[in-house]
Formats: structure tokens, sequence, C-alpha cells
């Protein structure tokens, strides 16, 4: 496992998780699970638990998007590390 913090917002990539890259990032009560790119994009992942819980507050799973965004090569960077 290993994790990066980034304006508040803490980014897990855990070593027995599945592909695609992805990092699950966590604020407040709100995790999103993101997946990583290899262009440099992110997103959230398209499955039905990617929000937990259901009814997270839509600025807290923007700010997690929008973090990963901006910290994207470095979110990129330890999913390598933590599968390598």
């Amino acid at each position: 496992m290993g994790s990066k913090t980034f304006d508040g917002v803490w980014f897990i990539s855990f070593s027995h998780d599945h592909q695609p890259p992805h990092v699950h990032g966590s604020y407040a009560e709100t995790t999103v699970i993101v997946d990583l790119f290899a262009d440099g994009t992110v997103a959230q992942s398209n499955r039905g638990d990617a929000v937990k819980p259901a009814n997270a507050k839509r600025n807290d799973v923007q700010r997690i998007l929008r973090t990963a965004e901006e910290h994207a090569a470095e979110l990129r960077e330890l999913w390598e590390k933590t599968h390598g």
C-alpha cells in the first residue's frame, strides 16, 4: 500500500488491487475511486461503488477529482510504485 496527500485529499493505492490503474481518494466523509489513464488524465471510475457513501456531497466528489487531475502524474507514479 502507498499513499499521498494533496490539499487535504488523501489518495491510497493498494498493492493487491486490480487493473485498471486507479487510486482511492478520500476527503471529509467521501471516498472516490479515480481511474488513472496513460495519457495523464483521470476520471471517476465507472463502477457502482465508485463513490462512497452513495449520497456523498457533490462538492467533496468534485474536490477529490480536481485534486487527482492536478496531481495525475504523481498518482500514476504511486500506482506504479505499489504494483511494480
